[in-house]
C-alpha cells in the first residue's frame, strides 16, 4: 500500500523495489522508455537497478534519476523521497539544516537537494486567471532582529522597505495563486504582471496603490483603500493577505532570511503547497510533486550563479 504519512513513506521507500515501482508508474505511463532516444527497446538490469537501451547511441544505460532533478546525485532515492515528502507537506517549509539531520546528509547537500526539489515544484500555465481575481504586492526581507550583528550592518542600510524585495501575487478566488519577483512597484512592472496572468474582462480587486491606475480599461477593476477599510463587500485582497502571511511565517520562522537571488524558488515552494492545500492528503500532494521531477535539471553552478559569473568573466 502506498504511503500516506511521513513514517509510512520512510519505511515504504526504504525498499528499492517499492521506490522503483512508485517512480516508474508515474514517470512512464505506457512502459519504460529510454530518456535519451525514446525507445521502448530496453532491458532492466536488476543486479545494477538500471536499464539498458538496445538502440545504438552514447550512454545507453539509464536509471530512475536520469533526466530528472536527481540526475548525477549520489544520494539514494530513499533519501530523496523523504526530503521531498517533507518539503511538499510541511506547512511552513523545512530548512536544509533540518533535512540534513533527518536524512543523514551534509547541510550543503541538503541545501542543494532542497533547491532542486523547489525547481520541480515550479508550475507554469498558458491559461490566464479569470473570474474574480485579487492582485497585491508585498516586500520580503530578513528582519534585523533575527540577524547576527555582523550581518545586520552590511545588509540593513535603511528603514521601511529599503533592502527588501518586492513580490507580486495574483489570486483567482476558488482557484490558484501565482507570484513573481518584481524589480520595483512602479506602474510598468505591476501592470505588466497583471496583464500577463489575468484574462481581460476579469473582475480585478486591488488596494489603492497608484500603480494599478489605468487597469479599468481592460478589467472590471475595483479598489479598496486600506487607509479606510480592508473589506468593501466583495472588494478585498484578504485571500492574498492570507498567502503572504503563510509565506512570511515560513521565511522568518523556518529560513530566517532569504537572499533575493533565490527568493523566486521559495515562492514556487509556497505556491505549490497553497495551490494543493485543500482536499488533498499528504500522499496525494506528494504524488503531484513526483510527477513534476522529469525534464528539470538544476546544476550547482546554475544554482549559485557561478556559471553566469564565469561566462561574464570571459566576455
Amino acid at each position: 500500500m502506498e504511503p500516506k504519512t511521513l513514517q509510512q513513506a520512510i519505511l515504504y521507500f526504504a525498499d528499492p523495489k517499492n521506490c522503483r515501482e512508485y517512480l516508474v508508474s508515474r514517470r512512464w505511463l505506457d512502459g519504460v522508455t529510454c530518456p535519451r532516444c525514446g525507445s521502448k527497446n530496453v532491458l532492466f538490469l536488476e543486479k545494477y537497478n538500471r536499464w539498458h537501451c538496445r538502440e545504438k547511441h552514447d550512454a545507453p544505460q539509464f536509471t530512475l534519476k536520469t533526466g530528472t532533478i536527481m540526475e548525477d546525485s549520489p544520494v539514494p532515492l530513499a533519501k530523496w523521497m523523504a526530503a521531498m515528502w517533507q518539503i511538499v507537506n510541511c506547512k511552513n517549509g523545512i530548512s536544509s539544516y533540518e533535512v540534513h539531520r533527518a536524512i543523514g546528509v551534509t547541510q550543503k547537500t541538503a541545501w542543494f537537494m532542497d533547491h532542486r526539489i523547489r525547481f520541480a515544484l515550479t508550475t507554469g500555465s498558458i491559461n490566464k486567471l479569470s473570474g474574480e481575481v485579487e492582485a497585491d504586492e508585498t516586500f520580503i526581507g530578513g528582519k534585523a532582529r533575527n540577524m547576527h550583528v555582523s550581518k545586520r550592518k552590511p545588509r540593513i542600510t535603511g528603514t521601511g522597505t529599503k533592502d527588501k524585495t518586492a513580490v507580486m501575487g495574483v489570486l483567482e478566488r476558488g482557484g490558484r495563486v501565482r507570484t513573481s519577483v518584481l524589480p520595483n512597484r512602479k506602474k510598468r512592472a505591476i501592470q505588466s504582471e497583471v496583464k500577463k496572468h489575468v484574462e481581460a474582462g476579469a473582475a480585478l480587486y486591488t488596494d489603492a496603490l497608484l500603480s494599478y491606475d489605468g487597469l479599468a480599461s481592460e478589467y472590471a477593476h475595483r479598489v479598496v483603500d486600506h487607509a479606510v477599510q480592508y473589506v468593501d463587500g466583495k472588494v478585498h485582497t484578504n485571500g492574498l493577505e492570507n498567502f503572504w502571511s503563510l509565506l512570511k511565517h515560513g521565511i522568518s520562522g523556518t529560513y530566517v532570511s532569504v537572499v533575493p537571488f533565490h527568493l523566486f524558488r521559495y515562492l514556487d515552494e509556497q505556491v505549490f503547497r497553497y495551490n494543493y492545500r485543500e482536499g488533498m492528503s499528504d500522499g496525494a500532494r506528494f504524488d503531484v510533486a513526483v510527477r513534476q521531477i522529469v525534464g528539470k535539471r538544476l546544476t550547482y553552478d546554475t544554482l549559485t550563479g557561478r556559471g553566469l559569473l564565469e561566462s561574464c568573466s570571459t566576455v
